[in-house]
């Protein structure tokens, strides 16, 4: 990160800010951490010597104030899918004021969409939020350091978690992941619109036992699939910022584990914040039971280095350098991390005067004026409600449409019938924040069908009631799924065995309420199918025997809109799968084995799913016309340009994501059966053809080699294949890598 020009219009902001401060709370501003002319370390040394022992240990935990320095922090906030202050979870604590926020499709459902671009505007809109909230005089909560995106690999759908992650392969995951931190930190080179906390380090992929279980798997394992989109979010996105899983690595916890200091800081460059979850450092004593009390695993986190605690642990950690188990020099090195965050924040240049919130910003801070004015807050704009709704369009996945069932002709519906439990809700998910609106899956398609449509509504659990309605519709649609939180008002709980949340594992992935499907088919054989679902569900009952099927997930405050949007045609659904859904749990692996050579995703299994990882139908049809290359070799240190050509051979204008595999026939070491290696989603005219540009590099077909701890590029043969979807890849050619090649960790 470059330092600052100090300016005389900077010079003048601080001074006037010191001018605003009350005769008792005046503070300096003149104190080299606030000079701008010097280098960033320099600064961070300067406040570090300016800090008593107790001030360097709260920094560590919640938002740290330091009046007497004129210094305000900012704390840390949710925002998986949108800002969360508020939600079912409450957010910024019980008994505050909800503050509503532009909410989107849950995380798997912006994977879904396979759309970096769109990703990376949905960013910029949460770090702006987080930046008008944080630095509005009206509004005066939540933070600037965002604990988002989940990183977390999709391997099981039984994982109770699962609807916060974008997927079960790691290209596909820290693409999206590196676009939304590009919008979320902002383009400005030298400040940090807000800062992007990715969770959690690492393999945190079962929610049962989680506070004490271990994830286990081997070094290649680590480097090639598990710990990638966080390489890639710091290596690519920029992160400076994660959060450490409860769980352990190969019998060591996470939040003490060597690989947090020897790969993640001095490979990947991670030099800011690594965090506990929360409650984590009690966890070390009770759960994983690594030390007889806090304090000793206070200072072990410390010196692994752990700089912010979301758990009790200023005692703790105080008595810990009063006993010698740990220096006040070590916490002055861990502590430079989280300073190099709020560094970048722009919180050194701004001056804490007790009643401006955030301070008053230096004016070299080009976010620092954001929320200052009157001006409409974003989540009412029309550009949020649009992008919400564009958001929700494109993440909509079409999963049968048999004989054109779908899109519905609104001209020749007179009675159409909605049912489902949840139908007439926008159910919003733990990491929720509260929408200023929402639009449920009934309000939706009220809305777009034609004037004088007959709309019946029944939860379903009436079933007579629910057969008459069926039988009075021309069509009906059922609305079935899970709920985002099992509809549970305690923790850890969860009554509904294909249901999970956080805490919760599933414990089948088969769909109870598929027998209301059944009852509606019955009734009405022009039934339409939306599976409103966090994860996948084994619905194969409904694939052999309904017309049409449509998933989308949960809490979208545009769901309804988005829905209709598909089901009348007035969007051509592209949405693709990011996770395999298998044909039902025999086909599942013990929930604990983390080897995927064992047979999970569509890297290393060799079972028929139901539907394939990148899965997804249009309504048009697409023709992919050949794949060329710039060159039939490259070297190991080089690229080669790949171009496919594809045709809408259709009636209907429409997306198609285009997804680019390799495979390795003749390596040395086993490798996936597929990898995704590119991807774009691009926008085709009905009767026209696109040439979509892609570009592959020989460090990414790289193989991790235990043997020497680095990669190793293979002289070999590699087939490229493409396509719209893992099981669908008509195109393919092959380029030779001319030359193999070892390479140390950093430069991969």
């Amino acid at each position: 990160m470059m330092h600052l020009c100090f300016s005389k219009v900077a010079a003048l902001s601080l001074t006037v800010a010191a001018a605003m401060l009350p005769a008792t709370a005046a503070v300096r501003t003149d104190y080299p951490f606030r000079n701008q002319k010097l280098d960033r370390e320099a600064r961070i040394s300067d406040l570090l010597s300016r800090l008593t022992l107790d001030e360097k240990i709260s920094l560590m935990g919640g938002q740290p104030k330091i009046p007497r320095l004129g210094l305000e922090f900012s704390g840390q906030v949710e925002g998986l899918h949108g800002l969360a202050l508020g939600g079912p979870a409450h957010w910024e604590g019980r008994g505050k004021n909800v503050l509503p926020t532009t909410t989107f499709p849950q995380e798997r459902g912006l994977g879904n969409t396979w759309d970096p671009a769109l990703m990376q505007q949905v960013g910029a809109l949460e770090g702006y939020e987080a930046r008008y909230i944080y630095q509005s005089a009206k509004y005066d909560r939540g933070g600037l350091i965002v604990r988002a995106p989940n990183v977390d690999l999709a391997r099981d759908p039984r994982w109770g978690r699962s609807e916060e992650s974008m997927g079960e392969d790691p290209y596909l995951v820290g693409t999206m992941a590196v676009a939304f931190q590009h919008g979320l930190q902002g383009p400005d080179a030298t400040h940090w619109q807000a800062a992007s906390l990715m969770k959690h380090f690492l393999a945190n992929e079962n929610e049962d036992d989680r506070e004490s279980s271990s994830s286990d798997f081997d070094e290649r394992l680590f480097r090639e699939y598990y710990s990638v989109p966080f390489r890639m979010g710091f290596q690519l996105g920029g992160s400076r910022a994660v959060m450490a899983a409860y769980n352990s690595w190969n019998g060591v916890p996470m939040m003490i584990n060597p690989v947090l200091k020897n790969v993640m800081v001095k490979e990947w460059g991670n030099d800011g914040i690594i965090c506990t979850d929360g409650g984590a450092l009690g966890l070390l004593v009770t759960a994983h039971k690594s030390f007889p009390n806090k304090e000793q695993g206070a200072a072990a986190a410390v010196k692994a280095g752990i700089n912010t605690f979301l758990d009790t642990y200023r005692g703790d950690l105080r008595a810990a350098v009063r006993d010698g188990t740990i220096s006040e020099a070590e916490i002055d090195a861990s502590l430079r991390g989280l300073l190099r965050v709020f560094y970048w924040l722009g919180e050194f240049d701004s001056v804490y005067d007790g009643k401006t919130p955030a301070g008053i910003s230096a004016a070299s801070d080009p976010y620092g004026q954001i929320g200052r004015t009157a001006d409409t807050p974003p989540w009412e704009r029309a550009s949020s409600k649009a992008l919400a709704r564009k958001a929700t369009d494109e993440s909509i996945v079409l999963l049968k449409n048999e004989n054109q069932a779908l899109p519905l002709d609104k001209t020749k519906i007179k009675t159409i019938a909605v049912i489902g439990p949840w139908a007439d809700q926008v159910l919003l998910d733990w990491y929720s924040g509260t929408p200023a609106y929402s639009v449920s899956a009934l309000d939706g398609i009220r809305n777009a069908v034609a004037p004088g449509t007959k709309v019946l509504f029944e939860k379903g659990d009436d079933a007579a009631a629910t057969v008459a309605a069926a039988r009075q519709a021309d069509v009906a649609i059922v609305v079935v799924g899970n709920h985002p939180y099992c509809n549970a008002t305690r923790w850890k709980q969860c009554d509904t065995p294909s249901n999970g949340r956080e805490a919760v594992d599933r414990k089948t992935i088969s769909l109870e309420q598929e027998s209301l499907v059944k009852l509606v088919y019955a009734a009405n054989p022009h039934t339409v199918e939306v599976l409103l679902s966090s994860f996948p569900y084994a619905i194969d009952w409904s694939q052999e025997h309904l017309p049409a099927i449509v998933h989308l997930t949960h809490n979208s405050e545009e769901l309804g809109n988005g829905l209709a949007d598909v089901l009348f045609g007035a969007y051509s659904p592209a949405g693709r799968l990011v996770q395999t859904w298998p044909t039902g749990d025999a086909q599942l692996l013990p929930m604990m084995d983390y080897n995927l050579l064992h047979g999970r995703t569509y890297m290393y299994s060799a079972l028929k799913p139901l539907y394939p990882f990148g899965y997804g139908l249009s309504y048009t049809t697409f023709a992919y016309k050949g794949m060329t290359t710039g060159s039939k070799s490259m070297p190991a240190d080089g690229e080669v340009g790949v171009t496919v050509t594809v045709a809408n051979t259709g009636t209907r204008d429409s997306d198609e994501v285009v997804q680019l595999y390799v495979r390795h026939e003749h390596s040395a070491v086993t490798r996936p059966q597929l990898e995704l290696k590119a991807f774009q989603r691009v926008h085709v005219v009905a009767g026209q053809s696109v040439n979509v540009q892609m570009t592959l590099r020989a460090h990414d077909l790289a193989y991790w080699d235990t043997a020497t701890h680095r990669w190793r590029v293979e002289e070999e043969p590699v087939k490229l294949l493409a396509g719209g979807s893992s099981d669908a890849l008509p195109v393919s050619t092959t380029v030779e890598v001319s030359s193999s090649g070892s390479y140390g960790p950093e430069s991969h």
